[in-house]
């Protein structure tokens, strides 16, 4: 197993893990806008920093296509850091206050939720 190849050992808490993803992922479809706003300024960051990179602009011209495809990637997979971070508090909280049954169930039913209304925003912009 992963932990046999540390000196030290660790324990892996599996229903901390799922409930902390689930509660990510409902944040993450719940607060879609601000999803697609971490996106975005994520890769206008990647591009400004790419850019810092290249001494001659047609160099930089030159590959300026593929560079922004792989950056609007890196950044589209960088945006889940915040909702993981901001899920484990919100799984925490869950675990602290009502125990750690409820920590699955509750971002269960968050995740949900979010998808009910991801969907609903989706149906109502088109």
């Amino acid at each position: 197993m992963l932990t046999e190849i540390f000196p030290f050992s660790f324990a892996i808490d599996a229903t901390a893990i799922a409930g902390a993803s689930l509660w990510s992922l409902a944040l993450y479809w719940g607060l879609s806008p601000l999803t697609e706003w971490v996106i975005l300024q994520l890769n206008r960051w990647m591009n400004f920093a790419e850019r810092s990179l290249y001494t001659s602009e047609a160099e930089f011209e030159r590959t300026r296509q593929a560079r922004e495809a792989q950056n609007a990637f890196y950044a589209s997979l960088l945006s889940i850091v915040p909702f993981l971070i901001v899920g484990g508090l919100c799984n925490w909280g869950v675990e602290f206050s009502l125990g750690t049954g409820w920590a699955v169930s509750m971002g269960t039913i968050a995740c949900i939720g979010g998808g009910v209304y991801e969907l609903g925003r989706r149906d109502a912009q088109s």
